[in-house]
């Protein structure tokens, strides 16, 4: 009996929980439409929220943020090209900050945004009016620091060329492997045709391939974000980096117009791509914090070069070998592409002294593939895999030290 109200005391507690979490503020609709001159969005809201805004250049984009909230729309695309609005995207952009963003077709200007309560059946709406500027007029705005500075502060703290930590190893040592979700909350990537998100897809393969890699007991395993949130490029590296990773996977999926095409590849970091679609695919992947609304304006160029130009020739050829032992390993799990290993200048392959591989599992975009990839038992072989090449890249390695 006893036993039976511990159980239920817990029970209410969840459940206590689960119920002040729903009655957190939830985004219910979107809706998007014209007034005259301008374009008007109106957002749902079961609770009244504080918010703000600000525009972005190169491109032109509009952000909203908003305290961590629920999305709850009803199962339909997402408004897109009505007035000066080409097409929204919204999801966690840091713990506490929901992010929407605009992408828009002119410089932008916000006339109005406010909250309007309850009326008759409706409950709080966010409002934002958007207009349109002269280039020249936009880039004379005045520049306010707060909206672009407190984001970037409270975003990432710039990595230095401090060497990796010195790892203490347990006994038996463990090795370390970082393991890359791409995408992720406000940055959704690839939508693949049933309309299942690369970020999903990704954050599941991860979780799969990390459970795997640690139940050989050989390998500390962890992941550059644990659940649906945006993190930028440059801090997926800085976190593996501080991981004391000795080994870096990104996994990603990809999509193109040729819904005939399918099949796995896995990259490697050169600054001359393999081809022009590789070419086209790393500039995509690139823009990733673009996307989420970040402003890079005022970055330093010691800060671009230690993101884009170091790297270190040993940690190059180590993911070329890792690449191959891969390749091998999921060649015998699922089809591929010609040419599986391929060269790209993708960013969070630019870890100085990090072997380090981008894995595209497949094309979202070719029905056989996006089925695939949704299935859990297909993951598992995929993960079984990689889990196979991770172990002999490794073993190789300590054999070479024997020597």
């Amino acid at each position: 009996m006893r036993r039976f109200i511990i159980a239920l005391a817990a029970l209410i507690l969840c459940l206590g929980t689960a119920e002040a979490r729903a009655a957190e503020a939830v985004v219910t609709d979107v809706r998007v439409g014209t007034q005259g001159e301008m374009t008007r969005l109106v957002f749902d809201l079961t609770e009244k929220v504080a918010f703000k805004t600000f525009t972005l250049a190169k491109p032109y984009r509009v952000v909203i943020d908003l305290p961590e909230v629920g999305w709850r729309l009803p199962p339909r695309p997402l408004p897109e090209n009505i007035g000066f609005l080409q097409k929204l995207r919204y999801g966690l952009f840091q713990p506490g900050v929901s992010r929407i963003v605009l992408d828009v077709n002119s410089p932008p200007t916000i006339e109005k945004s406010f909250i309007l309560n309850p009326e008759g059946e409706n409950r709080y709406r966010l409002v934002i009016d958007l207009g349109t500027t002269s280039k020249a007029a936009f880039n004379a705005q005045p520049k306010t620091a707060s909206p672009q500075a407190t984001v970037s502060a409270a975003l990432f703290t710039p990595p230095t060329l401090k060497p990796k930590p010195d790892i203490v190893r347990e006994t038996p040592a463990k090795r370390i492997v970082v393991i890359d979700p791409g995408h992720g909350g406000v940055d959704p990537g690839t939508i693949g045709i049933s309309g299942v998100y690369e970020k999903h897809i990704t954050l599941a393969m991860a979780r799969e391939l990390k459970i795997q890699l640690e139940k050989t007991g050989r390998f500390k395993v962890s992941l550059t974000r644990q659940r649906d949130i945006f993190v930028p490029l440059r801090e997926r590296v800085f976190r593996a980096r501080e991981a004391g990773a000795e080994l870096f996977l990104s996994i990603h999926a990809d999509a193109i117009k040729n819904r005939k095409t399918r099949g796995l590849s896995v990259y490697t970091l050169s600054e001359r791509a393999s081809d022009r679609e590789t070419a086209a695919l790393a500039e995509k992947e690139n823009k990733a914090d673009l996307i989420a609304g970040i402003n890079f304006e005022d970055e330093t160029p010691e800060i671009s070069n230690i993101l884009i130009d170091l790297t270190r020739r040993e940690s190059m050829n180590q993911s070329a070998k890792f690449a191959i032992g891969l390749v091998t390993e999921l060649r015998r799990k699922t089809k591929v592409l010609r040419n599986t290993h391929r060269f790209a200048g993708f960013a969070v392959l630019k870890a100085p002294d990090v072997p380090s591989v981008l894995v595209e599992l497949g094309f979202l975009s070719n029905r056989n593939d996006e089925k695939a990839l949704r299935d859990k038992k297909y993951r598992s072989q995929l993960a079984k895999g990689m889990v196979r090449a991770v172990s002999s890249y490794f073993s190789n390695i300590e054999e070479a030290y024997k020597k």
